[in-house]
């Protein structure tokens, strides 16, 4: 049984994101929200909070046991960008782009 859970429009820079993805695939669920838990990056927050989701969709779905499932598929995609102007010297501007991503997560039982 699958359970799935997805956060979109993270204001997070998707490299950002997949640096800690990489870090947690594979693993079992309960294995990576201890590991997430005690990351120094900013996106472990933000996975910590998704895996939790994710772990409870299974528990809806009458999974055995949440915390056993392993993390099958954890994918980083890049939302919309927004696109702010700094004012610069001499009448320039720079455009800063603030980016976004959509961060997805599928739990499975082992087999």
């Amino acid at each position: 049984m699958e359970s799935k859970a997805i956060l979109k429009y993270a204001r997070m820079t998707p490299r950002k994101a997949r640096r800690v993805v990489d870090l947690i695939r594979g693993k079992r669920a309960g294995d990576a929200l201890l590991a997430l838990r005690f990351m120094p990056y900013r996106g472990a927050k933000f996975l910590e909070k998704l895996l939790k989701s994710a772990m409870s969709n299974a528990e809806q779905k009458k999974a055995t046991d949440p915390e056993a499932m392993k993390i099958v598929k954890a994918l980083v995609d890049q939302g919309p960008v927004m696109k702010r102007v700094e004012p610069r010297a001499m009448g320039r501007a720079n455009v800063i782009r603030k980016r976004t991503c959509h961060i997805t997560l599928v739990l499975s039982e082992e087999k």
